[in-house]
C-alpha cells in the first residue's frame, strides 16, 4: 500500500527530528493530510496541522459558510469536512463536474508552472457560482499552488485564504512562543 509507506516514512522523519531537537512538526502540503491522523497517531512530536490552522483562521475572521479548492483529493478526503464538522462553520465543495475542472487545470497547468488567465478566470467563476448557490464568505485555496494563480486576497467579496501563508503565520507564531 503506497499510503502506508509514505505514513511510514513520514512517522520515521518526524521521530528523526524529534530526536534532533525538534518542539513539533508540520506537513505544509493540504493532500499529504490525508494521512495525518495515522502520523499522529504513531509521533509524539506534536504537529501543527495545515486544515485545523485554516479552520481557526476561518473561525476568527467569523466566517459561516466557506468553500474549498483543492486536488480532487483534497476536495473529496475527508480531512477537511471532519476538522470543520466540529464547528459551526458550514464547508462546502465544488459541484463534481468543478471539481473534475479544478482536479484537471491543478494537474496539466499549476503543478507545470502554467498560470493562464483564462484558467484563473474560470476558476473565479466557479467561486462566483459557489456563492450563489451557497453564500460561501471565504474560499479555502487548500493547495500550494492556487494561491500563484489567485493572488488577490479577495473576489467579489469572496475572502480567498491561502492555507500556506495561514499555516506558516501559525508556525512562525509556535516558534516564537
Amino acid at each position: 500500500n503506497e499510503l502506508g509507506k509514505v505514513t511510514d516514512y513520514l512517522v520515521n522523519a518526524f521521530a528523526q527530528l524529534q530526536r534532533a531537537g525538534a518542539d513539533f512538526g508540520a506537513l505544509t502540503a493540504n493532500t499529504a493530510h490525508i494521512v495525518f491522523n495515522e502520523i499522529t497517531e504513531r509521533c509524539s512530536l506534536p504537529l501543527i496541522s495545515i486544515v485545523e490552522t485554516t479552520c481557526e483562521r476561518v473561525q476568527a475572521l467569523g466566517f459561516k459558510t466557506v468553500g474549498l479548492f483543492g486536488t480532487r483529493y483534497t476536495m473529496q478526503a475527508p480531512f477537511y469536512p471532519s476538522v470543520f464538522s466540529r464547528t459551526d462553520v458550514k464547508l462546502v465543495m465544488p459541484n463534481e463536474q468543478e471539481q473534475a475542472f479544478i482536479h484537471d487545470k491543478y494537474f496539466n497547468e499549476l503543478l507545470k508552472d502554467v498560470f493562464l488567465p483564462e484558467t484563473r478566470t474560470a476558476l473565479l467563476a466557479i467561486a462566483g457560482e459557489m456563492k450563489e448557490r451557497h453564500g460561501i464568505e471565504g474560499l479555502i485555496l487548500g493547495g500550494t499552488e492556487l494561491p500563484l494563480l489567485l493572488r488577490d486576497e479577495e473576489h467579489n467579496g469572496i475572502r480567498l485564504l491561502d492555507t500556506t501563508r495561514i499555516h506558516v503565520d501559525r508556525l512562525i507564531e509556535e516558534m516564537l512562543s
